[in-house]
């Protein structure tokens, strides 16, 4: 029997009417690739996913619940599992432009998930014929999946099953011709039986788990006191720390990874999720200035963190391997590279004191909380708005596959997606990159973020900033570089000059 592990649960108990707690992901492919210049029909696509429903459990388990929730959901096999429910099929409307589709997706995102079937759903989308960098001819591939079934890293497993390496169909990864291990429907007394073993483990196993984290807690302890003397990180309130609505808003711009590798070479030791934060500080410092609701101190973000040992995710265990960390995305620093400074500074800090042990505490403790607990608890958070008392807005940064990938013939030419929020953090940037692009995914709703496309400006500007404030200085390090050579020459040659 398979069972929802209590991190992968949590994502179920926090959901609400207004909170989906579902993923969206975009894909947009390119037909002029097809073999012999043919156009992929949706029935091809049918055809495609179902010769691939092998390759994951995803596609055909759903969720049972325990009586009373006194233990977690199990996976079973869907019984009258429908593929062509699962897919289906539409077109842009007029005009069909970026901003309809961006309106048409959101959309789509705010619709919650049939949670009595597999916790998935792919949305066909023709009609992107107005978009000035798209192909004539483009369609998008647009899929949910609950959160609770995937994290960031599981979804670009799930589809990697479904992708190809060349227009001739060599998939992206090779097929298991093996079939998945079978998740039966557990009887009424098996699933009392569990619950009780369950509940009573519980407290041994917290109290294991608890003995277990005290060396590294006290640690840590002395580092987070000793930070917080120097630097007390405060959350400010803005506008996303309040209530979301199901009205969500979404809206993306795609830029070169070239660039942001060659931002982070202005402070020594940085990396791509520095640079990625640090744009994100200059967009909303200036979206908020704007405003005049730009706070005095700096925003925190939360940021999740990959925790998984390998980077290949074992076949019957998608589900979610994360922890995370909060850092202060220094939206009150006005330099750009300085901003940039600062940020790694401060996820140097937040992954080796504040956040990492105490995020992983939490995963670890997490395992050994009663389901009918957990439940309680995320209905708690929801309501009381706890998010907002931590940061002021989700950012994740999803690294991707660097090559091009297709499917049914098609070049996948661009990638993005959509995330849940939470009340008390209305505001969630994703940035997926993928074959030599990085995407900025702004998801938020209609009262909180209602000019989204100013925002996505701001992205840009913020960029384009960075950039500027980095030739600078790579032209004077090269003028001193050429001088240091120029030196060296120079005392070479007066060595080898001979004596008057």
């Amino acid at each position: 029997m398979d069972q929802l592990s209590p991190q992968d649960a949590q994502f179920l108990y926090l959901e609400s009417p207004d909170n989906l707690t579902h993923l969206t992901s975009v894909s947009i492919f390119d037909q002029s690739t097809v073999p012999g210049s043919d156009v992929v029909r949706f029935k091809d696509i049918l055809a495609h996913v179902e010769g691939r429903l092998h390759m994951s459990p995803l596609f055909k388990r759903r969720l049972v619940h325990v009586p009373l929730e006194l233990d977690f959901p199990y996976w079973v096999d869907d019984e009258h599992f429908d593929l062509e429910y699962h897919i289906r099929h539409g077109r842009l409307p007029e005009p069909g432009d970026w901003r309809q589709f961006c309106i048409h997706v959101a959309r789509y995102h705010s619709r919650p998930l049939d949670m009595n079937r597999p916790l998935w759903e792919m949305y066909v989308i023709e009609g992107l014929d107005n978009v000035d960098w798209l192909p004539k001819g483009s369609y998008a591939l647009v899929t949910k999946i609950h959160h609770a079934a995937v994290d960031g890293k599981a979804i670009i497993d799930f589809f990697g099953a479904l992708a190809d390496i060349d227009n001739k169909g060599t998939p992206a990864v090779p097929l298991n011709m093996a079939r998945l291990r079978r998740s039966p429907k557990p009887g009424v007394v098996d699933m009392a039986i569990r619950a009780a073993w369950h509940t009573v483990r519980s407290p041994i196993g917290l109290t294991d788990a608890v003995m277990r984290a005290v060396p590294s807690v006290y640690h840590v302890a002395q580092k987070v006191l000793t930070a917080q003397k120097k630097d007390k990180q405060d959350v400010p309130d803005t506008r996303f720390n309040h209530v979301v609505s199901p009205r969500k808003m979404f809206g993306a711009r795609a830029f070169r990874l070239d660039d942001f590798k060659a931002i982070r070479q202005a402070v020594p030791g940085s990396t791509i999720n520095d640079v990625v934060l640090a744009v994100c500080g200059g967009a909303l410092r200036r979206y908020l200035k704007h405003h005049s609701e730009l706070p005095d101190e700096s925003l925190v973000a939360w940021v999740p963190i990959n925790a998984r040992k390998s980077s290949t995710a074992a076949p019957d265990s998608p589900g979610n391997n994360v922890t995370s960390m909060t850092v202060p995305i220094c939206t009150d620093v006005g330099n750009d590279v300085d901003r940039l400074s600062c940020i790694h500074e401060a996820t140097k800090l937040s992954k080796e004191a504040k956040a990492g042990v105490s995020a992983r505490l939490m995963t670890d403790l997490s395992q050994h909380v009663p389901a009918a607990t957990q439940v309680l608890a995320g209905r708690l958070v929801l309501r009381a708005g706890m998010a907002a008392r931590t940061c002021n807005l989700f950012i994740s940064n999803i690294p991707g596959p660097q090559v091009p990938l297709y499917m049914n013939g098609a070049r996948q030419v661009g990638a993005y997606g959509l995330a849940p929020l939470v009340n008390g953090m209305g505001l969630f940037i994703a940035t997926p990159s993928y074959n030599g692009e990085i995407t900025f995914n702004v998801t938020s709703t209609r009262e909180l973020m209602p000019d989204i496309e100013f925002f996505i400006e701001c992205v840009d500007t913020a960029v384009a900033s960075l950039k500027s404030a980095v030739k600078p200085r790579k032209k004077a390090n090269k003028k001193k570089t050429a001088k240091k050579k120029t030196a060296r020459k120079s005392t070479k040659a007066s060595k080898e000059s001979p004596a008057a």
